[in-house]
């Protein structure tokens, strides 16, 4: 990675957050993306100013970012439901989730932000899950809160409900998959309440947006990224648990899982993980032993900061001539750029794909690429996945 002289810094005004969430809502303006024109343009600020012309020069013509009155609004309903919204680089923001390549820009958050700052264990399993894995659901949660870790989950039903219920007297963190303020399913309702009076609710969404099918994979990188492990008490073969897992192993983060009868088709999932090296689950001990084996088992579940930024994970800025604008990368011919377009979107399919992979096969500059790939995306013939991957939309 390239060292820039001037380190990344997080919003210090109402302004700052307020452009912040303007770029993030923005169309087409991914978490990759506002991560990108950030590190390209040196501010939100500047990025917003930027983005007609980013627009323009891939064929997207008249694009608007988003008004300052739908961000404000937003704001607005925010406050008026009780939650707060967290920039990534600010004290409150979760180390964990920050050291993600694809960190949320903005969290809205409502309840304990002091949980956030303890090591954090998630506890995702089947919706329909079984009495046992309820019971070891809740087992495990209560000995993981005895212990002074968070327990994470999605507020699903099922594992996830199981889970937030036996720890909401030692702290329970529940990502959404909609707004922070909108509860999903509706049977949770009672539980989502004294999870926001006792633990703490999150959401990457804007508030009071109702969750689609594409936002739970989101969903899940977050539920993996806060965590130091991810245990799978109960999955099918195929599951949205198994994902968490998957991306859980992308992040870095440890997997284990509890074992199942082989004729039970909710511990296919499991089973396979362990087959496939995943630690074992009996009980907490299990869970807190794996812990205490990882690199910074001692350190209340913090990484080692670096010193070459300000903030854990945080994308490295543009580079600088000196203290004024950044240098914003030369721009190539419009016939080059129209090429090397061309060359992107044949190397892509509907399949995903990662992106250092793309890379590596265009065998072209990082930094070329990546600014083609901010116009594709704008122009909605790129999408990227959680995890780093790359997939054509034709």
């Amino acid at each position: 990675m390239f060292s820039y002289p001037t380190p990344f810094t997080p919003p210090t005004t109402e302004d700052d957050r307020l452009s912040w969430l303007r770029l993030i809502r923005s169309h087409r303006v991914g978490v990759a993306t506002f991560w990108r024109l950030i590190e390209e343009h040196g501010s939100a600020e500047a990025a917003l100013l930027a983005l007609p012309e980013i627009a323009k020069a891939a064929g997207v013509e008249a694009y608007k970012a988003c008004p300052e009155g739908v961000a404000l609004s937003e704001h607005k309903a925010g406050k008026s439901a009780g939650a707060r919204l967290l920039c990534r680089g600010e004290p409150a923001y979760p180390h964990a989730l920050a050291d993600i390549s694809d960190a949320p820009p903005v969290l809205w958050v409502r309840g304990d932000t002091g949980l956030l700052a303890r090591p954090m264990v998630a506890l995702v399993g089947a919706r329909s899950a079984s009495s046992l894995g309820t019971r070891m659901a809740r087992k495990l949660a209560e000995g993981l809160g005895a212990a002074g870790v968070t327990v994470v989950s999605g507020l699903a039903r099922g594992v996830d409900a199981a889970a937030h219920a036996a720890a909401l007297p030692t702290g329970t963190v529940a990502v959404m998959a909609g707004g922070v303020d909108v509860v999903y399913p509706a049977e949770n309702t009672g539980l989502a309440g004294e999870v926001a009076a006792k633990g703490l609710m999150l959401s990457e969404q804007p508030i009071g947006l109702d969750p689609l099918a594409r936002h739970f994979p989101m969903r899940n990188r977050i539920v993996a990224g806060l965590s130091r492990a991810v245990v799978v008490v109960e999955a099918a073969h195929r599951s949205g648990s198994l994902i968490t897992a998957r991306i859980a192993l992308e992040q870095g983060r440890e997997v284990l899982a509890v074992p199942g009868h082989p004729f039970d088709g909710r511990a296919a999932g499991c089973n396979m993980l362990i087959r496939d090296g995943a630690t074992l689950v009996r009980g907490a001990d299990d869970v807190l032993a794996a812990l205490s084996e990882m690199p910074g088992g001692g350190d209340g579940g913090r990484s080692t900061p670096r010193a070459a930024s300000a903030v854990e994970g945080a994308p490295a800025p543009a580079r600088t001539a000196s203290a004024g604008a950044p240098v914003a990368p030369p721009n190539p011919p419009r016939q080059e750029s129209a090429a090397l377009h061309d060359r992107i979107l044949d190397r892509l399919g509907p399949s995903p794909v990662a992106e250092d992979q793309l890379i590596r096969d265009l065998a072209l500059p990082a930094a070329s690429v990546a600014e083609e790939l901010i116009a594709l995306e704008l122009d909605g013939r790129v999408q990227r996945q959680p995890g780093g991957l790359l997939s054509r939309v034709d």
